[in-house]
């Protein structure tokens, strides 16, 4: 069937109106957006000859997402994180405030308030005993190479099986949670576990949808950061592990080549005791350049709805 109603004036009424451009309340750029929006999925419509079938069907998968709280992690595999994050390196390139250590993506599985440290601190509890250890560790400096103490590294990464606090139930408050203030140098350092990566659940919605265009669900292990301090931009970013299967193959699209690092394990026996443990462990090095700006619009992360409200600093 190849019927074409786009053009007609019943399709542009029914979209004026669907837009709520006859009515006088509102907010303007919501219509515009909205009139948008419906025009392209009724030009889709068209285009593809969509049945009625198919098209309920789409509509009961966006009520499947809602339900299965995986709309935040639908988004990422879409690509429209990494789209998002290629808009704002275009606009700061267009500005000048390029530089300093890339950004990449946030993901669903933040959780603020975590506990805020000096220097350093241990992330993990001690009860995923089957995890590597691990010492992470970096310099936070401005775009010259200068130490920039007073910055808060906030650091979040799943356990060994893949899971994070808060959204797994069986994991303690903020484990594998921390903010680190850098010291006077600069450095920040916590102990911690290897994360794993994680798949989507094969069961939900995300990944019935991936697998309908042939791909796959995993992340590979990674550690998430933000790290802030006044007068420079805020960063979103986080590193890939180099050894994953899945490092340069992120169904997240969240790899840059700039970001993995790896994970060196450590068997000297003084450098083990220097660190206050007794076996081996792998050391991961994350070194960071914040770019300055006197836009205190950019100093802080953009709001977006998260697990929980901040209440301590």
């Amino acid at each position: 069937m190849s019927v074409r109603t786009m053009h007609t004036d019943d399709v542009r009424e029914l979209l004026h109106k669907v837009a709520g451009f006859d009515q006088a309340e509102g907010q303007e750029r919501v219509k515009q957006i909205l009139h948008r929006v419906m025009h392209d999925l009724f030009q889709i419509v068209e285009d593809f000859d969509v049945t009625p079938e198919e098209l309920w069907r789409a509509v009961y998968y966006v009520g499947e997402l809602g339900q299965s709280g995986e709309a935040a992690l639908v988004a990422p595999g879409l690509g429209i994180d990494r789209y998002l994050d290629i808009r704002m390196d275009a606009e700061d390139e267009q500005a000048g405030r390029d530089g300093g250590t890339p950004r990449t993506i946030e993901g669903p599985l933040y959780v603020a308030g975590a506990p805020l440290k000096d220097g350093y601190d241990r992330m993990d509890d001690g009860t995923d005993t089957q995890a590597e250890t691990m010492i992470l560790s970096g310099q936070v400096t401005d775009e010259n190479g200068q130490p920039l103490p007073g910055a808060v590294v906030d650091i979040w990464h799943a356990d060994s099986k893949g899971a994070y606090s808060y959204f797994d139930p069986s994991q303690s408050d903020y484990n594998l949670r921390r903010r680190i203030r850098t010291d006077s140098d600069g450095r920040y350092k916590v102990r911690s576990i290897i994360p794993s990566g994680y798949g989507c659940p094969p069961d939900g919605p995300t990944q019935k949808l991936l697998s309908l265009v042939g791909r796959h669900g995993q992340r590979p292990a990674h550690i998430h950061f933000f790290i802030s301090r006044p007068g420079y931009k805020h960063l979103t970013t986080q590193i890939n592990l180099s050894d994953d299967d899945y490092t340069y193959d992120d169904f997240a699209f969240a790899t840059r080549g700039e970001l993995v690092r790896d994970a060196v394990r450590i068997d000297d026996p003084e450098t083990i005791r220097a660190n206050g443990l007794e076996v081996p462990y792998k050391e991961v090095r994350f070194d960071v350049q914040l770019v300055a700006t006197e836009d205190e619009s950019l100093q802080t992360r953009h709001e977006r709805p998260r697990a929980q409200e901040e209440t301590n600093s």
